[in-house]
């Protein structure tokens, strides 16, 4: 039996990592040995030699793992165990139970928690497979190691930065100046991790390093010490090999320039330069008088001195000095010639006459050249430069001018103040500004730096100006097509009718600015449909190029557009435009056409058209109930106009005057509610009637009989008859009566005939009363008499 340590699953490792030349595989060294093993199978005594076979290796585990189940390390696995949960795997040493763990049935090692490679490089284990019932060790208890493998997470770093450094004045190019070394605390014998290349951010064109060696030397020669003596060279140490990606450290050198004898002895020129309100000259007038007679005052005479200078009286030795009114210039002029009068402050008039109290002199004032320093052409300077623009291009240019007479040469060099002012290199003597780095506008959108001009022939006169440089960003996205994608011609459209306008649109930013272009493409030229007209002002429209068209012919044209913006670099791109024939009125109002090209010029999408869709569906299935609804009210309404006793009950408000009264209110119109509105009379007013034998009528006679039968089949044959229990009433005449009419609807019946004489008896009051139904009585009597005889 043999216990295998080091089955290491390699795909854990190079899933984690991404790939790289020379990761470091583990090295797998087969080494066979021999032990010794349990009783032979025979059941002899002794112990038999078996080939015991070894897998020795190291284990492999992933640095600053940052994944939320712990990391897979390898397995552990002995011929003794055949799958039957027999043998426990245990596990001892480094970091066993804390930061190591072992799955004590499968032998899967895992580690706890994230591990740092510089703190502790590797871990030394023991395992041993026991039997899991009594814990008899099966094997030897063997040693094993797992090791950290390295990840580039420390940068290279300067220990014993910043550096200082002498070099001697007026060397030859490649004189020894230092040597600067970064250390990388990454594993120097895995990847490129620790490869360190160094390079030089600022102090070009004056010193250069060695990539490998980080020794720095002279890169100009003749540098003077009298011109420019000290240097601040900033240098970068990154790891990767110097490769995208690689982690960076700089460190600072101040290189000073030693002095050798290199000039001679020299008379110097004294020279005396003066500021404003400052004395240039004293003049005195002497005057023999003492005292107050002897007080001078001072004026000058204007003219060519007059504005640049002025004169005043020292009051204790009355001399008047010129001083300095307005800065003196000696490029533009070099002397200044005045008068100067000098009068008495005090004047007796008794000696007036003895001529003028005041004398006249003339002043010469020179002007001496004094050095002073580079003037810049401009008070500011600003530069625009686009993103990831290539490493040592030049984006701008600075100009200064020694305006002395001897007009020195000048230098350039940029005042470094932080790791910032590394992005950009000038050349010292055309003063021209390149990058020394991609730029990334989303991480610094603007640099300010500081451009110092030095003249050569006097270094201690330097000037500054301030430069900004703005990133651009670069033209990454092409233009678009903007909706709507698709629009409609009418049938009836005239050439050169513009059908619809549209537009652009570009993810870049700033959108302000952007300039787009609009044409067809070059093979597109020979349409004779349509063609695209650039309005100049990020618009463009589909014009007609024919007048008609036909949708049974062909219903929908396809119309490419190129679209060119105006960024940097140029994007362009090509869209397709759909173009439907719809039919439309003479006005251009859009007539038939399939929904798709009606909804698509307003610009809907398929959502809006199915809620439209089902909003008129809805609409429709509302009147089809509501019309339903009306015919059914309107056969209960028809059902319901027959004469239902039911349904017809009439209210009457008034009191009346009992069982005799029959004048008042005929009972016959609860038979039939038509004549309810149809014979109403007044009730103060006697109605007259016409008397009449009504002979009885059989209710068994056959033409009433026959008529309610003929009525009853009517009524079991009609399909629109309602559904319930009705009672029909009729009003029959009968056919040839004698007694005309026997229903009570249209005649007013009076069975008794009323006599109106007791009227004479209730007085005077009713005398006109009686009168008046005396008389129809009469009339009533006479008529019935005349009807007998006939």
């Amino acid at each position: 039996a043999s216990l295998l340590l080091g089955r290491l699953e390699q795909s854990s490792v190079s899933s984690l990592r991404p790939p790289s030349p020379a990761l470091g595989r583990s090295r797998v060294a087969r080494e066979h040995a021999r032990g010794l093993v349990g009783p032979m199978r025979n059941g002899a005594a002794g112990f038999q030699r078996v080939k015991r076979g070894w897998v020795w290796n190291q284990f492999f585990v992933l640095e600053e793992y940052m994944g939320s189940d712990p990391q897979y390390v390898g397995k552990l696995h002995t011929d003794l165990d055949g799958g039957h949960s027999a043998v426990k795997y245990t596990l001892s040493g480094d970091g066993a139970g804390s930061i190591f763990t072992i799955d004590q049935t499968t032998g899967d090692i895992h580690a706890l928690r994230s591990l740092d490679r510089e703190a502790k490089p590797y871990y030394t284990l023991r395992a041993q497979a026991v039997d899991i019932d009594t814990n008899r060790p099966l094997e030897p208890e063997s040693e094993f190691v797992i090791k950290v493998q390295d990840i580039n997470d420390n940068e290279p770093k300067f220990l014993e930065g910043p550096y200082t450094a002498t070099v001697p004045e007026m060397s030859p190019v490649g004189t020894y100046v230092t040597q600067v070394t970064a250390t990388d605390a990454d594993d120097p014998t895995y990847g490129n991790s620790a490869r360190v290349v160094y390079s030089i951010l600022h102090g070009q064109p004056y010193f250069s390093v060695d990539p490998k060696t980080g020794v720095i030397k002279t890169a100009l020669p003749n540098m003077d010490r009298e011109v420019k003596e000290q240097y601040q060279v900033l240098i970068q140490a990154k790891d990767m090999g110097g490769q995208l990606g690689g982690l960076a450290g700089t460190t600072t050198i101040n290189i000073s320039l030693s002095d050798v004898n290199d000039n001679p002895p020299r008379f110097s020129k004294s020279e005396c330069s003066s500021s404003v309100g400052s004395a240039v000259g004293r003049i005195k007038a002497h005057d023999l008088d003492v005292g107050r007679n002897a007080e001078v005052e001072y004026t000058i005479v204007p003219g060519d001195g007059g504005a640049m200078f002025g004169i005043t009286t020292n009051e204790h030795n009355q001399e008047g000095i010129i001083i300095l009114k307005r800065p003196l210039d000696y490029e533009s002029k070099k002397a200044y010639t005045f008068k100067v009068d000098a009068s008495n402050a005090h004047l007796d008039p008794r000696y007036q006459s003895f001529g003028a109290f005041k004398d006249t002199a003339t002043v010469k004032i020179n002007v001496l050249d004094v050095d002073e320093p580079p003037v810049f052409n401009k008070p500011s300077y600003v530069m625009d430069v686009y993103e990831d623009t290539p490493a040592g291009t030049i984006i701008g240019a600075v100009t200064a001018q020694d305006l002395d007479a001897s007009s020195g040469p000048v230098r350039y060099s940029i005042d470094w103040k932080s790791d910032m002012d590394s992005y950009f290199d000038i050349d010292p003597v055309e003063g021209t500004i390149s990058t020394n780095e991609l730029l990334d506008r989303e991480s610094i959108a603007r640099h300010n730096i500081s451009i110092v001009a030095t003249k050569l022939s006097n270094p201690v006169l330097t000037s500054r100006v301030a430069v900004t440089v703005n990133v651009l960003d670069i033209n990454e996205f092409p233009p678009e097509l903007a909706s709507p994608h698709e629009t409609f011609v009418c049938e009836n459209a005239k050439m050169g009718q513009v059908i619809q306008t549209f537009g652009a649109k570009d993810e870049d930013l700033p959108t302000a600015g952007q300039r787009f272009s609009f044409k067809s493409p070059k093979d597109d030229m020979k349409n004779k449909n349509f063609t695209i007209r650039d309005f100049g002002n990020n618009t463009a429209g589909i014009v007609t190029k024919r007048n008609g068209f036909r949708r049974r012919l062909q219903e929908i044209y396809f119309l490419p557009v190129v679209i060119d913006d105006n960024g940097y670099p140029p994007k362009s791109s090509t869209g397709t435009l759909t173009v439907r024939v719809c039919g439309c009125e003479s006005n251009g109002s859009l007539l038939t056409c399939s929904a798709e090209a009606i909804f698509l010029p307003v610009g809907l999408s398929t959502g809006a058209l199915v809620a439209i869709l089902l909003c008129i569906v809805i609409l429709l299935v509302i009147v089809v109930l509501y019309v339903g609804l009306r015919r059914q009210k309107k056969k209960e309404t028809l059902m319901s106009s027959k004469e239902d006793i039911r349904d017809n009950v009439i209210h009457y408000d008034d009191e009346g005057g009992g069982e005799e009264d029959t004048h008042a209110f005929d009972m016959g119109t609860l038979r039939n509610p038509k004549v309810v509105k149809e014979n109403l009379f007044r009730r103060d007013v006697k109605p007259e009637m016409r008397r009449g034998p009504r002979p009885p009528v059989s209710q068994d006679s056959a033409d009433i009989r026959d008529f309610i039968n003929q009525r009853l089949k009517e009524h079991d044959v009609d399909n629109a008859a309602p559904p319930y229990d009705s009672l029909a009433t009729y009003a029959y005449e009968g056919d040839g009566s004698v007694a005309e009419s026997l229903s009570s609807i249209d005649t007013l019946a009076v069975d008794v005939e009323e006599d109106y004489d007791y009227l004479d008896d209730w007085g005077p009051r009713f005398k006109t009363l009686a009168g008046i139904f005396g008389e129809q009585s009469e009339t009533q009597s006479d008529s019935t008499t005349t009807e007998n005889t006939h």
